[in-house]
């Protein structure tokens, strides 16, 4: 089984405004509960692609916590995606096999408002360019919801695409064609902007590796930027929506920090 994307993770510091602020931007929200750690809380977005969107926010000081930001330094938004595995120990096997090397399996959990118990387990990757993998033991409609929590007033029905800030594009390149396999990648530059990228395909999304070369105005800066407080990683995603008139830009005010857009993807 392919890996697919799994979700994508934004981190708040109000996790119940944050979910009144995206139920205003007309997303359906769930609750999700406490995590195993007793660190973090979250909740969910979900989609009929079976990918989705985690809003976490710390409970307590997490210092060990991957996605910790001390003293708030750095803020909110995206903080990582996940990819989903059909098992992540043999996922993480295949992968040291052919020279790329994942923490793991490491257990995880959390408990749901209405008692039920979620597991899973975690891989680990060792740079912050690629993605975590996150595997269910316990069902995975428990922890991402189906039916009717999976539409939305906005009409968003998937996961189109995600941007990724990286240091070294030829490095990211081979990192990710290990992991995922036999994927094309096409390259490019930004005309003007002083950034190349690459394109891969995930299932049906698109994952566009950005990295500065020079300029100084434009998309490099904003990508030196984020490299240089956030480190690599996620820096953005576009969301399905299947009506034109409904594709727009999200306010970041309300996505508390995420660059969030709503794109025309008609048939996909």
């Amino acid at each position: 089984m392919p890996l697919l994307p799994d979700h994508l993770v934004i981190r708040v510091h109000d996790l119940k405004q944050t979910i009144a602020d995206f139920t205003e931007l007309g997303f359906t929200v769930q609750r999700g509960g406490t995590h195993a750690d007793g660190s973090t809380h979250n909740a969910l977005i979900g989609f009929d692609d079976g990918s989705c969107i985690e809003l976490i926010a710390f409970l307590k000081d997490a210092r060990e916590h991957r996605w910790w930001d001390a003293g708030q330094r750095v803020g909110e938004g995206f903080v990582d995606f996940a990819l989903l595995p059909e098992s992540v120990a043999r996922t993480v096997e295949a992968a040291y096999g052919r020279g790329l090397y994942y923490e793991g399996p490491i257990p995880g959990g959390r408990v749901r408002p209405d008692g039920t118990r979620l597991e899973w387990q975690i891989g680990r990757p060792s740079t912050r360019d690629l993605p975590f993998l996150c595997g269910d033991l316990t069902p995975r409609f428990l922890r991402v919801a189906e039916g009717e929590v999976r539409k939305h007033r906005n009409g968003t029905t998937g996961l189109a695409a995600i941007n990724v800030a990286v240091a070294d594009l030829d490095k990211s390149i081979d990192r990710y064609c290990i992991l995922l396999g036999d994927v094309p990648v096409h390259r490019s530059t930004l005309v003007g902007q002083g950034v190349q990228f690459a394109t891969l395909p995930l299932g049906g999304t698109t994952v566009t590796l950005l990295s500065p070369v020079n300029g100084a105005t434009g998309v490099a800066v904003e990508l030196r930027a984020h490299l240089a407080t956030r480190g690599e990683g996620i820096v953005g995603a576009a969301l399905r929506v299947e009506d034109a008139a409904q594709a727009r830009a999200l306010p970041r005010e309300l996505t508390h920090g995420a660059l969030v857009e709503l794109a025309h993807a008609p048939g996909a």
